[in-house]
Formats: structure tokens, C-alpha cells, sequence
């Protein structure tokens, strides 16, 4: 965030410009030229939400206004050094040019339509503002990209153009690709669905900006002290209470934000130092809301922008995606919970601290937290668009806030007052709301120019075919590779950009791997169909000649693995269902969407971690190790994603899976600890780690209780053993 002062043609005085998306007052009054700013931002908010409901505009035209807008609002908020300096004349002359070409490339689209086609056989017929406007924006997209986020989607910007201009041609085997000429780059890069105003921006615009807006009215109508507060009540009488205070309340401000480094930021100052008063270390105390609030994008129904990525990549409703993440999310954060319950018990900290709850804001921020809340998650879960319900449930936020207002009024209440939404507050949540979504915009458009490069030049598949060679099929294997891909690109990329790159050029192998599991069954039951067994025929394995008789688990996996990748993906939908395929990629893409989350909580790149370490004044190495400790259910949860059905199950698969992994998640926890509800004695360690495999066996229902009940024997004799060891003389 720049918070850098510049002049401006007002006032001498120098502003910060993080101050132009809010109407707080700095030291000096707000100019013309500021106000005017504010009043676009207001604008541009209220056309998000008209355009979505009320306006029947284009995609084109609307991912194009979204980024001019925000082309806008970046240009100002972040800042450029033109000879080592700051110009407020260029950033905005800047924007406005970037806008403007973003405009006019949508308004060319039928006359170069029409040019080209009264020329054929010829190239893309482009003028030279065409041309001009086009350059701008792919300049746009490398810089504004930079100023918000690093130089690393910019180099990737630039290499994938290379690739598909002139850098294919020149490389090796699978990653070979034809070159293209520059006006075929250039149109497919505006005007395909996968470019520039493509799929991504569009989830931008119609969804992502929106509940970016819905958010910010949360915040300003007072939810964060709601969460808080009920917070308090539900943890804060248990040991270790205020650090539970901190996981549930970055789970619950999750469903607000999305993002991992606000929520730390926002719930962080108030959490952090109440766990250090009650006694937990600084950099346990930073490590576990760093961990917690990195949940928040896990957290339904808003999850940051990757559900809805996922809805757009599936073809998958969102509804389904948020209704199969609970449980895992529920996960999650009990993961993290444990860790904090052996924490306090070990080290004897977490009471004597004063956890009195104001019920006025527990009164008022139930009505406008969980009702606008609960209106949103109903309506998703209708079936009705994202956009819908979250402009619903700002008009219902709205209202209930005034009825808040009125019953504080008449009781006397004053905290239930404060927040009812004026037109100030309004305007101040949709300036909070343009402020967030400035990031996800200029990245959601930005990857355009990456993801048309990507499908364009068919390096996916190559990705695909590299996966699959040094996995050998292998489950884990693929995850590992998957794992450590989206950490070392999570050093330099926000976790939404991550996942993105990630999940299209890995989400076809992973899902690939998952549905090979079903084919080998059936080489292993022998297949009675004359027309799938000859497609093996042609395979050069020994097992092939058994493929109708069946075979053994390891012949079968050893002609699957001989068989080549482009024969394999001409296969998979002829021998496995195409419901069970979708299922597939659904868990592909929850897998590599969990594991881009590792690089919020693992060094030596962990913002998160590092926000935290800054409000708890802990060093900020220690404290990414501490978070990453504490969030080890970023690893657990997607290996149950690949070998259980906890997303494609029914119900009580799913509701069996989740429960008695509790009892294994607890267990690895208490290993890793070297601790439980007391110290372990070594006879304990069998129990414990026979336990854990036993509740992670799947959908087995007497090796789980048996898990359970092992796990279970351990915390109670320890808990037994520990209040033996510190027993006063006066107990």
C-alpha cells in the first residue's frame, strides 16, 4: 500500500492518496480535484451494483468500463515515479488514457470485424489508433500489475506474450508451439474470451467487485466489533480463550473479506495483543491469527475470488462449490483450534483476562451481520447469480441497520446508534469497497493476457503431460509437485493469481490422475465392452492382453501409466461417467486452491505472516514458522479431498469423513507437539499414531471408532496425568 505524499494543484500541503478513497479528514482539508475523486469512486461502486441488476450492457463493454474504472482509481492510489518522483498530472492523464483505450478497442471491435472481412485472406485489419490503443493497454496491464503486486505476473505478462510471438518456436518438445503474427496476438489478447476482457474480467466485474462493495458494508456498519464480540462469548470462558477468540472471529470476518493479509490486518490489532496479556508468546500469538485469518478465503460463502473462478473454469454452481467447502473449512479452523488448546495447556496461559461483552453491539451486529448474511447465503444457494444476492443483501443491510437504529433509540441503547448507514457511512463503504477491489480487478485482467497465451498456444497441455510423466500416476505425488509450484509462485503472486495460473495448468492432470483411479478398477474387474477393451489393445504393455479378464491392482496401474497422455484424455470420458469426471475437477480445483493458500503462513514469502509479526512485534521468520505449524490443515484437508469423498459424497459420507478426521487431525497435532491434554508418555505415541491412520481410513466405519476411541484414550489419561502433575497441596 502507497502511502506516499505528493503535491497537488490545490495545496501545497502534501496528502497521502490513501486518503482520497475516504472522506476522514488528514491534517489538511480535501481539495476539489479529491472530492471529485470521491464522488467518481461513489459512482463507479453504484454502476457495479445498477449494471448488474438493471443496466443490459455488453460483457465486453462492461469488463471494459470495470477496468477503466479502475485503471482510474489504481493510477491515483498507487502511484508512479516519473524521475524519482511522484506526479499527480500523470498518474490521472495516465488512467484516463488507459480508459480511454480501453473504450475505444470495444468500440472498434465491428468495424475491424468488418474491415477485415472486406479484405479477405488478409491479417486482422487494424488502423493505427487500433494499434496505438491496444499497446496501451498491454502496457497498462504489465504496469498496473507491478504497482499492486510485484514484478512477478509482469514478467509472466511478458514472457507469455513472447511465447506465443516468437519463443514457442525456438523451444523443445512438449512446450513447442507455432508462432503467431502480432495482429493475431494482439486480437486474441482483447477480444477472446480468455484475454484481456475475457472470463476472468468478467468475473470481476459482475461478482468479485460486488461483494468487495458488500464487504465494505459490513465493516463500516460494524461488524468487525459483532464478530468480536461473539467471539467472546462462544471462546472466551475455555483455556486459551483469547486465542480462540482470534480463530473464530478470522473465520467469521472471513465471510467479509477474502483476503488473508485484511483480515490479519483487521482483526489482528485487536486479537494479538489480547492473546500476549493473557500470556502467549508474540510470535505464537501472531502465527495463529496469521493462520486463522489465511482461513478466511477458505471460509464460505465468499471464499476471496476463488470460488468464483472455480464456478467459471467447472461450469460448476457456485452454490455447490460454497455448499461442499463448509465442512472442510470447518476443518480447518478446528485444526487450528487444537493447536491452540495444546498450547495453553502445555504452557499453563490463556486465563485471567477480561472478556466482558458489550450486548448492545452483540444485539446490533446480529441484525446487520447475520441477516444480511443469512438473506445472501439463501438466495446462493437458490441458484440465483452472486451478483443478486450480494446486492440484496446490501439493501437488506441498509434497512436492518436503520431498524437497529430505531430499536437503540427507543431503549436507550447508544452502541446500537452508531451504525446505522446514513448516506456518509454509505458512501464511506463504498469508497472502502472500491478500495479492496482495486487489487482484484487489476490482476483479474491482468492474468487475461497470461491466460489467452496459456490456451492459445496449448501449453497447458504440455504442463498436463510433465505432471503426469514425474507423478507416474501417483496421487501424492502430483500433489507434491502441485504444492510446492503454488509456493514457489505464492512468493511473488497474491494467492488468487496463484491459484489461477495454478489451476489452469495443473487442474487437467490432477483431475486426469483422479479419474485414472476409477479406469484402473475397472482394468482390475476386467472390461466386458469389446470397444473400450480395444482401446488398449494398441498399448504397449504386457497387461494388455488381460484387459477384458481383469488383473491385479498392479498390472492394472502399470498399463494405465503406459498409456499416452493424448490416448488418456481420449479415454477418460469413454470409460468414466461424465458427472464423476466434473467431480474430478471440482476436487483438482480444490486441492491446488487450498494449496495456493501455503504462501500466506510458509518463509521465507509469507504476507500474512510477516502483517502479523508487525502488530505483535515478533520476529517475522519465527513467526511464518509458527504459522505455518499452526496451519498444517492447508495440507491435511486436500489429501482427504483426493482420497475420501469428502466433496463428491453424499451427506453423511461427508458429515462421517469430517467428524472422525477431527479425532486424526487432533492426534497429528499432539505428535507434532509432543503434547496433548498433558505430557505423553511413550506408550502413548502407538496410540496416538495408530489413531490418526485409523480416523483417515475412508468410509470405514469401525476402523474410524476405533481411531476415535485410541485418540480419545490418549486426551483422557493425559488430561488425567497432567492434573496429577499440578495438583496444589490445597486441591
Amino acid at each position: 500500500m502507497n502511502s506516499n505524499s505528493v503535491d497537488t494543484t490545490a495545496s501545497v500541503t502534501q496528502v497521502t492518496r490513501d486518503d482520497w478513497l475516504s472522506l476522514e479528514q488528514s491534517d489538511a482539508p480535501k481539495s476539489l480535484l479529491q472530492w471529485m475523486f470521491v464522488a467518481f469512486a461513489v459512482v463507479f461502486a453504484v454502476w457495479h451494483i445498477a449494471t448488474n441488476l438493471l443496466i443490459n450492457e455488453s460483457v465486453l463493454w462492461q469488463n471494459a468500463i470495470h477496468f477503466s474504472g479502475f485503471a482510474i482509481l489504481a493510477s491515483v492510489i498507487f502511484p508512479a515515479r516519473v524521475f524519482g518522483r511522484q506526479s499527480l498530472a500523470f498518474d490521472l492523464s495516465y488512467g484516463i488514457l488507459v480508459a480511454w483505450a480501453a473504450c475505444w478497442v470495444i468500440a472498434s471491435e465491428s468495424r475491424i470485424y468488418a474491415d477485415t472481412l472486406a479484405v479477405t485472406g488478409q491479417s486482422w485489419q487494424f488502423n493505427v489508433w487500433d494499434w496505438f490503443a491496444g499497446f496501451v493497454l498491454i502496457v497498462a496491464a504489465i504496469d498496473f500489475s507491478r504497482r499492486v503486486s510485484g514484478w512477478v505476473i509482469p514478467i509472466l505478462i511478458l514472457i507469455s506474450i513472447s511465447y506465443i510471438l516468437f519463443l514457442g518456436e525456438s523451444l523443445p518438445g512438449v512446450f513447442r508451439a507455432a508462432s503467431l503474427p502480432l495482429d493475431d496476438v494482439m486480437f486474441r489478447t482483447i477480444y477472446n474470451d480468455e484475454g484481456l476482457f475475457g472470463i476472468l474480467a468478467n468475473i470481476s466485474s459482475s461478482n468479485i467487485t460486488l461483494f468487495m462493495i458488500f464487504g465494505g458494508f459490513l465493516v463500516i456498519s460494524g461488524a468487525s466489533d459483532f464478530v468480536i464480540e461473539l467471539s467472546k462469548i462462544v471462546a472466551g470462558r475455555v483455556r486459551g480463550g483469547a486465542a480462540f477468540v482470534a480463530v473464530l472471529s478470522s473465520a467469521l470476518t472471513g465471510t467479509i473479506s477474502g483476503s488473508a493479509v485484511a483480515n490479519t490486518a483487521s482483526t489482528g490489532v485487536i486479537t494479538i495483543p489480547l492473546m500476549k496479556s493473557s500470556g502467549f508468546r508474540g510470535r505464537f500469538a501472531a502465527g495463529i491469527e496469521a493462520a486463522a485469518s489465511t482461513g478466511g478465503q477458505l471460509m464460505p460463502p465468499i471464499m476471496g475470488a476463488g470460488a468464483f473462478v472455480m464456478a467459471s473454469y467447472t461450469s460448476i454452481p457456485y452454490s455447490t462449490i460454497v455448499a461442499v467447502s463448509v465442512i472442510p473449512a470447518f476443518l480447518y479452523f478446528l485444526s487450528v483450534a487444537f493447536v491452540v488448546r495444546i498450547e495453553a495447556v502445555k504452557h499453563r496461559v490463556g486465563e485471567g483476562i477480561d472478556m466482558t461483552v458489550n450486548r448492545a453491539k452483540i444485539i446490533a451486529g446480529a441484525m446487520t451481520f447475520v441477516i444480511p448474511l443469512t438473506v445472501m447465503i439463501y438466495f446462493l444457494m437458490a441458484g440465483v447469480t452472486p451478483s443478486f444476492a450480494a446486492s440484496t443483501a446490501i439493501a437488506v443491510l441498509i434497512v436492518v441497520s436503520w431498524i437497529a437504529w430505531l430499536i437503540g433509540r427507543y431503549t436507550g441503547a447508544t452502541d446500537m446508534q452508531t451504525n446505522v448507514m446514513n448516506v456518509k457511512r454509505i458512501i464511506e463503504a463504498c469508497l472502502l469497497g472500491m478500495r479492496g477491489g482495486i487489487l482484484t480487478a487489476v490482476l483479474m485482467v491482468s492474468i487475461g493476457v497470461i491466460n489467452n497465451a496459456i490456451v492459445t498456444s496449448g501449453i497447458g497441455n504440455g504442463f498436463s503431460l510433465m505432471i503426469a510423466q514425474w507423478s507416474q500416476g501417483s496421487l501424492v505425488i502430483a500433489i507434491l509437485l502441485i504444492g510446492l509450484a503454488s509456493l514457489v509462485l505464492g512468493m511473488g503472486l497474491p494467492v488468487t493469481a496463484a491459484y489461477i495460473i495454478l489451476a489452469i495448468l495443473c487442474a487437467p492432470a490432477l483431475a486426469g490422475i483422479l479419474a485414472d483411479t476409477i479406469i484402473v478398477e475397472q482394468l482390475m474387474a476386467g472390461l466386458t465392452d469389446p470397444a473400450q477393451a480395444a482401446m488398449f489393445m494398441l498399448v504397449d504393455s504386457p497387461h494388455a492382453a488381460k484387459v477384458m479378464v481383469g488383473m491385479t491392482l498392479e498390472e492394472a496401474s502399470a498399463l494405465m501409466a503406459a498409456v499416452p497422455f493424448e490416448v488418456a484424455m481420449t479415454m477418460r470420458p469413454m470409460l468414466v461417467d461424465a458427472e464423476i469426471l466434473m467431480g474430478f475437477l471440482l476436487v483438482a480445483h480444490l486441492i491446488i486452491f487450498w494449496l495456493s493458500q501455503d504462501s500466506n503462513v510458509t518463509p521465507p514469502v509469507c504476507l500474512a505472516a510477516f502483517t502479523a509479526a508487525g502488530i505483535a512485534k515478533s520476529p517475522p521468520m519465527a513467526t511464518g514458522f509458527q504459522a505455518w505449524k499452526a496451519a498444517k490443515g492447508l495440507y491435511i484437508v486436500p489429501l482427504l479431498f483426493a482420497y475420501t469423498p469428502l466433496v463428491n459424497g453424499t451427506f453423511a459420507e461427508m458429515c462421517q469423513i469430517g467428524f472422525f478426521a477431527l479425532f486424526g487431525i487432533y492426534a497429528t497435532n499432539a505428535i507434532i507437539a509432543r503434547f496433548s491434554e498433558g505430557p505423553l508418555a511413550i506408550w502413548h505415541w502407538p496410540l496416538l499414531v495408530s489413531g490418526a491412520v485409523l480416523c483417515f481410513v475412508p468410509l470405514h466405519l469401525m476402523s474410524n471408532v476405533l481411531g476415535a476411541l485410541l485418540v480419545g484414550t490418549v486426551i483422557f489419561l493425559t488430561h488425567r496425568r497432567n492434573q496429577f502433575f499440578n495438583a496444589t497441596p490445597s486441591q
